[in-house]
């Protein structure tokens, strides 16, 4: 049986009730067993509706579960998505307030700004080069708002109960530099990321679909699906080429793109 409307506004006024109090819910998944990726999705539409009612406004998209690894560890073989809204946006070097979030942590990732909408699910690699204005160095703050794993039987989070919780988005930095992405073979731009001055990970731009480029490509053909459009002058986040840092409190937090620039931020 498929999830009621009533099953879908309860979860996604109890994520939003989460956020609000720093109280994680239990798994989405073992309160209803049967919740699929549409019903995830559902849910994160209704989170996000929520947002919209309280006067916030979508700034861009985030694209999640990018990886060959992070795929095979989910026993899924798509990516996911999420929704960015204005209050997520920190400058390269903020401080992120002490209990702002619940259990912080970041993805180093290219971000790529529009200047035309792409819409369509034959959208292509060269229109969204044409649409994209610039790429950025970017930081993305994941957090849940569901517990990682239940308490009682140590079942973990899957995927749908990601997807549901705004596929984990938290937050995002941009760095300052701002580069035609022509001018960087994408596959070959990563990152450097350390925490409190020692490195944590490292990747390359390869490890989102081979290329980020074409994660904007499957955003923009997934969105067409239900009827969603990526807007001129908004931000995505192509994915992450790192696995997640924890950022506890006293976490300072720099990635070094080399050539490409830099972004950081610290965590109050």
């Amino acid at each position: 049986m498929s999830l009621t409307d009533t099953d879908i506004a309860g979860a996604a006024a109890d994520l939003l009730a989460a956020e609000k109090s720093r109280d994680q819910i239990g798994l989405l998944t073992r309160r209803h067993p049967d919740l699929d990726m549409d019903g995830a999705y559902a849910i994160q539409k209704a989170f996000a509706a929520a947002k919209l009612a309280e006067g916030r406004k979508v700034i861009g998209w985030k694209i999640g579960l990018t990886s060959k690894a992070m795929q095979d560890a989910l026993k899924i073989d798509i990516p996911d998505s999420g929704v960015l809204f204005d209050d997520m946006l920190f400058e390269t070097g903020a401080t992120v307030p002490a209990g702002r979030f619940i259990q912080p942590r970041i993805e180093a990732e290219i971000a790529f700004v529009m200047k035309a909408p792409l819409a369509g699910e034959t959208v292509t690699r060269e229109e969204v080069l044409a649409a994209t204005d610039h790429v950025c160095p970017s930081l993305e703050i994941l957090d849940t708002r569901i517990l990682r794993a239940d308490p009682e039987t140590g079942q973990t989070r899957k995927v749908f109960d990601t997807i549901a919780d705004n596929a984990a988005n938290a937050g995002l930095v941009l760095g300052v530099e701002k580069h035609d992405p022509l001018a960087f073979d994408l596959r070959w731009t990563g990152a450097i990321v350390a925490r409190n001055g020692e490195v944590e990970e490292t990747g390359l731009g390869a490890g989102v679909l081979d290329d980020p480029v074409e994660s904007i490509v499957w955003l923009a053909r997934r969105m067409a699906g239900y009827g969603q459009t990526i807007e001129a002058g908004q931000v995505i986040l192509s994915g992450s080429f790192i696995r997640p840092v924890e950022c506890p409190s006293g976490s300072r937090i720099h990635a070094d793109f080399g050539p490409f620039g830099s972004v950081s931020c610290s965590f109050a």
